[in-house]
């Protein structure tokens, strides 16, 4: 079955870095594009990052903070968080959407929390 452990996530004064991974098994990690998502207290869960065959994309408010990036030969997916604010504080998960013929799936790590806070 389908997993998702993510790791990395922790307390970050305003302006540092944290390093988040996920390492996946379950299913044929190279041929899935995979995302990072977050959910900030009291809102909906927001795309933050995904890498696909054809490239990675950014949320607006991440461009050039977040970079996504992927080790296929270990399964796992990084996001590097640089220049962190207080608003990126949150629970970050890591995601696989599988399509089939009936439609898609969502799968979902147990999520790592990220606090930027002085």
């Amino acid at each position: 079955q389908v997993q998702l452990v993510e790791s990395g996530g922790g307390l970050v004064q305003p302006g540092g870095s944290l390093r988040l991974s996920c390492v996946a098994s379950g299913f044929t990690f190279s041929r899935y594009a995979m995302s990072w998502y977050r959910q900030a207290p009291g809102k909906e869960r927001e795309l933050v990052a995904n890498i696909t065959s054809a490239g990675v994309n950014y949320a607006d408010s991440m461009k050039g903070r977040f970079t996504i990036s992927r080790d296929n030969a270990k399964n796992t997916v990084y996001l590097q968080m640089n220049s962190l604010k207080p608003e990126d504080t949150g629970v970050y998960y890591c995601n696989l959407r599988a399509y089939t013929l009936l439609g898609s799936r969502d799968y979902w790590g147990q999520g790592t929390q990220v606090t930027v806070s002085s």
